[in-house]
């Protein structure tokens, strides 16, 4: 009976966080193009049935997809089939969107992916539109099948700079916290 109850109790308290921040929608496990493309459409109706407008509704999907699909490809977590695993989240909070994506990657990658997301945070978006020019003509594909274009892309279409963290698992990998913001009101048409 204490262990139904205690049960019960974390589940609620869970509810509570998820209400509490604006959670609409939270996903542990594997990422393939099929589960990309039910979450795009369940959070393209929920932002329909709020009444979100369009030019917002297409900066969510489009970061949620580039999100989405940068775990698929490079989750140091990936198995047999090429499917990654990893933690998505998505919520509003105010007038604000955000995305939050969580997937393990190993010691290898980590200053590679760093450096990167650093030389992302620091372009004028000038310089963001010249990167993502520069990597559509030269860019090569990498091991996993990425041309380096989703964080550049990302931060183009937000706007406003990703932020991320690197908490260690182990001597050979790191959980990978990346959340992208995307104001409603700022891209709200007038």
């Amino acid at each position: 009976m204490n262990l139904t109850f205690n049960f019960i109790k974390s589940v609620s308290n869970i509810y509570d966080e998820m209400i509490d921040n604006g959670f609409s929608l939270v996903y542990l496990g594997e990422f393939s193009h099929e589960i990309t493309k039910m979450f795009t459409s369940m959070a393209e109706s929920d932002m329909e049935k709020n009444s979100e407008e369009r030019s917002v509704q297409r900066k969510v999907y489009h970061v949620m997809v580039e999100t989405l699909q940068n775990m698929n490809k490079h989750s140091d977590e990936i198995q047999d089939r090429k499917i990654g695993k990893g933690l998505f989240i998505i919520g509003k909070k105010h007038d604000t969107y955000y995305i939050i994506t969580s997937n393990k990657v190993a010691r290898k990658h980590k200053a590679h992916l760093e450096n990167a997301l650093i030389t992302v945070n620091n372009a004028t978006p000038e310089e963001l539109k010249e990167m993502y020019k520069r990597q559509i003509r030269e860019g090569s594909l990498s091991e996993k099948g990425g041309a380096g274009l989703g964080l550049i892309d990302i931060a183009r279409k937000t706007g406003e700079p990703l932020n991320y963290q690197f908490l260690q698992l182990d001597d050979q990998s790191y959980f990978f916290i990346l959340k992208v913001e995307i104001n409603a009101k700022k891209f709200a048409k007038d």
